[in-house]
């Protein structure tokens, strides 16, 4: 802020009343406050104006990680489209794959990995447990009953290679839709990073121009009091001009009464010289100046 109490104030009435030392003085004061304030304004514009350039570079940097956003949102939008038609594409072969397992009658039953496991644990039960003749017979049947559905359901698979090629595609195809999926989620953390900075870029835009603002109203402040210092120095300039030029005028009007008064004089002892008197070297002198002798 400025401190008032060293401005300078003028009245009407110091400039009517004020003698001319007086005037010169404040003059002097004026000029010098003024000199101060714009200093103090050129200062403080100076301020402003590196926090105005500061606030354009912030939001220069704000625009830079708006566009990588955009620009990584559109990626991420690429890859999520990319990724759910290959998940369509998936989904079908699946369904061709179990269409196809349908018509071989293998979505009925136990899988190999199931029948396989209980066949184990017959076989353990007849080695590791006392059975009777009766038993053991009945867990003999069954484990051939086992080891037949096992083997008829591995040959209809071995001998169906468009099944096993279907179920390949459709893994690749998942493992290609798994990897445009990881490519979104990499993706959108990163926009979401450039969006981040770009709030936190603006943010500080906003505090420095805050504070340009409150520079900007600094220095209008001192600028208005140096151009009222500097309007009150040209009135003061301006009334000592106008006590020379009176001053000047009542020095002339002096010196038109001496000559008025000097000639008269003058004319005074040239008739007295007319008349036959005689002068004396003033006398003389005096009609010299004037110009009758």
């Amino acid at each position: 802020m400025v401190d008032e109490s060293k401005n300078i104030e003028l009245t009407e009435d110091d400039l009517e009343n004020k003698s001319k030392g007086e005037l010169i003085k404040m003059a002097g004061q004026l000029r010098d406050r003024r000199n101060e304030l714009n200093q103090m304004a050129s200062e403080r514009a100076s301020k402003r104006d590196d926090l105005n350039a500061k606030t354009r570079e912030k939001v220069d940097e704000a625009q830079e990680h708006r566009e990588q956003r955009d620009e990584l949102n559109e990626q991420v939008q690429e890859h999520k489209e990319k990724r759910n038609e290959l998940n369509a594409e998936a989904n079908e072969l699946f369904d061709r794959v179990e269409e196809l397992k349908s018509d071989m009658e293998l979505d009925e039953g136990k899988d190999l990995e199931e029948l396989e496991e209980e066949i184990e644990q017959l076989e353990f039960k007849q080695q590791t447990e006392v059975l009777s003749s009766e038993e053991e017979q009945e867990l003999i049947e069954k484990i051939e009953s086992k080891r037949e559905e096992y083997e008829e359901r591995k040959q209809k698979l071995d001998q169906n290679e468009d099944l096993e090629e279907l179920v390949e595609e459709a893994e690749e195809v998942r493992s290609e839709a798994s990897k445009h999926h990881q490519k979104v989620t990499e993706l959108a953390d990163k926009a979401q990073e450039h969006h981040n900075q770009m709030i936190e870029a603006y943010r500080e835009a906003d505090e420095i121009r805050d504070e340009a603002d409150e520079m900007h109203e600094k220095f209008v402040e001192a600028q208005e009091a140096a151009d009222q210092h500097h309007e009150d120095f040209v009135r003061v300039q301006k009334r000592l001009r106008e006590l020379d030029k009176k001053e000047e005028e009542e020095r002339k009007s002096e010196r038109d009464k001496k000559q008025e008064a000097a000639k008269e004089e003058a004319e005074e002892i040239y008739q007295k010289f007319k008349e036959g008197e005689t002068l004396d070297t003033e006398d003389l002198m005096k009609l010299q100046k004037t110009g009758l002798l």
